[in-house]
């Protein structure tokens, strides 16, 4: 059972829930909240600006003239910068604005798929008459990219920036041992999630139990008899294989008729020494059989032996 205890905003970029998971049996409880915190601090998608192409500069260390901020402290201000994105897909936004005047996230042209969460976080100051023009790349991502400095070779002029995509900001719990009876105990977890307000916390812990569950899911189908008899099929399917798919040599493929083999089957009843005491089956036949079942069949029969 999940019950939300008590959650609040404390700003646009700041929200906040204590969650309660009750009646679990004694130990589930440090196994399901430090799966569910690792999970929502590292699994859960969020979007950030990954690189930026300010009009006139080349490289992070400039500065703009008529601009407060150098460019490395406006690349810091993007990045940090809270966005929430519909699409998969990778997004352009811009900003031209002639000052003087304050830039903010607010002042973003954006697409349709995407929403700016707090609009008055601060990126500049224009201190006269200059046109502040920039662009910049959104995409959706997981965790906190770092990226080698320079410029992107996928955008050219856009300069990388360090993405910072977790949208869950801090994640504790605590585990509270209920005792029924003498031989009955249960776990209590309360677990606190904040979020930088573009997920929230119940949203979040929903997301991270799906990931959880889908993780887990493949493990409750597991049918080993099944996946025994498809390997013993397929192994018997191979097995009896001509030997004329080997395209060997006339005297190699002479002298394993000879010796009656006929079959893929029959062959990896050999160990390379006991082909070699085939009559007339040297050391040169020897490696082309090996060499054909590799390249073939992807058998390596210096290490297969089937015992008669």
């Amino acid at each position: 059972m999940n019950t939300n205890l008590f959650s609040k905003i404390e700003g646009p970029r700041e929200q906040y829930a204590k969650f309660m998971i009750e009646s679990l049996n004694h130990g589930q409880g440090i196994t399901v909240a430090n799966a569910l915190r690792r999970t929502l601090l590292t699994d859960l998608k969020g979007t950030a600006i990954v690189a930026v192409r300010i009009a006139g500069i080349d490289h992070e260390f400039s500065t703009i003239p008529g601009v407060r901020e150098d460019v490395l402290e406006i690349l810091l201000n993007l990045k940090q910068i809270v966005l929430k994105s519909k699409s998969t897909e990778a997004q352009i936004g811009k900003v031209k604005i002639q000052g003087p005047g304050i830039v903010t996230a607010g002042s973003f042209e954006l697409s349709s798929a995407v929403q700016v969460i707090d609009p008055s976080q601060y990126i500049a100051t224009i201190c006269n008459s200059t046109i502040f023009e920039i662009e910049f790349r959104i995409e959706q991502g997981q965790g906190y990219r770092i990226v080698e400095k320079g410029v992107d070779n996928i955008s050219i002029d856009f300069l990388q920036i360090d993405a910072i995509f977790m949208p869950i900001k801090k994640v504790n719990y605590e585990v509270e041992e209920i005792r029924y009876d003498t031989n009955t105990i249960k776990d209590k977890v309360f677990l606190e999630v904040w979020t930088n307000g573009s997920l929230s916390p119940d949203k979040a812990i929903s997301q991270g139990a799906e990931i959880l569950t889908q993780l887990f899911d493949p493990l409750r189908h597991l049918d080993f008899e099944s996946i025994n008899n498809h390997t013993q099929k397929e192994d018997k399917k191979m097995n009896q294989v001509p030997i004329e798919e080997l395209q060997l040599s006339v005297r190699a493929y002479n002298c394993l008729k000879r010796a009656q083999i006929h079959s893929i089957a029959d062959l990896l009843e050999y160990s390379q020494e006991e082909l070699l005491e085939i009559r007339n089956f040297g050391q040169k036949s020897a490696d082309e059989v090996i060499e054909a079942l590799q390249n073939s069949l992807g058998i390596d029969l210096t290490k297969v032996k089937i015992n008669k």
